[in-house]
């Protein structure tokens, strides 16, 4: 009697573990969303670091979080005096998160990170990229507030001045909200950036369309 052929059936991926815990900074305590793959955090990718908007949280990376923490340990702090995090003595400027999220890399001890800033976030991840360029690999910059009187601007940082001494690889993501010709801007300060736009996509794009940033962030980390 002949037998049927075997059929294999592949198992969908496992999903990443999502957690919340906190660590220790200069400004009390930092509450820190994060993913890492199934099989344990520290993993063959490097990790990384997303920053938010300063009108918001950590949190609003969850659904990108469980997409890109399948393949890499994925980070996403509340920025001082944001979310749950402790604020410093005073409003908290770019620098003083930038200085906060620098206590989080060298006590998670990275040897290299990539970051990710969305909005004001993309001005911290600019001066971390320039104060810490033996820890940062790659940038990562979403919605960039790189013209007069944008975002940046009430936070007294000189974004432009400080995107040109970037010196790691760049890729700005441009999606379609009020920032999107201020994006368009960036490439004068950072004329080998790559730019990709998700003309599609509105500025909830971390909870519209994850996938859709997951696949040009990971086309971009993977170099």
């Amino acid at each position: 009697m002949k037998r049927a052929p075997t059929t294999v059936t592949e198992k969908s991926p496992e999903p990443p573990r999502v957690r919340r815990g906190y660590f220790d900074c200069r400004f009390g305590q930092l509450h820190v969303h994060n993913a890492m793959p199934p099989g344990g955090g520290f993993d063959e990718n490097t990790a990384l670091l997303c920053l938010h908007d300063a009108a918001s949280s950590g949190r609003m990376f969850r659904p990108f979080l469980e997409i890109m923490g399948r393949d890499r340990s994925v980070y996403a702090p509340d920025l001082p005096g944001l979310g749950e995090s402790d604020p410093p003595p005073a409003t908290a400027t770019v620098e003083d998160h930038a200085v906060a999220i620098g206590d989080f890399i060298r006590s998670m001890r990275f040897r290299q990170i990539d970051l990710l800033g969305h909005r004001t976030g993309a001005a911290v991840a600019t001066e971390i990229a320039i104060a810490q360029p033996q820890h940062v690999r790659r940038v990562v910059l979403v919605a960039v507030p790189a013209a007069d009187g944008d975002g940046a601007a009430t936070l007294r940082y000189p974004l432009r001045e400080r995107l040109a001494l970037i010196t790691q690889p760049v890729t700005v993501l441009r999606p379609r909200d009020d920032l999107w010709d201020a994006t368009q801007r960036a490439r004068d300060f950072l004329p080998r950036a790559r730019m990709v736009e998700l003309s599609e996509q509105g500025p909830a794009v971390f909870d519209s369309a994850p996938q859709a940033v997951a696949d040009a962030v990971r086309d971009f980390l993977k170099g």
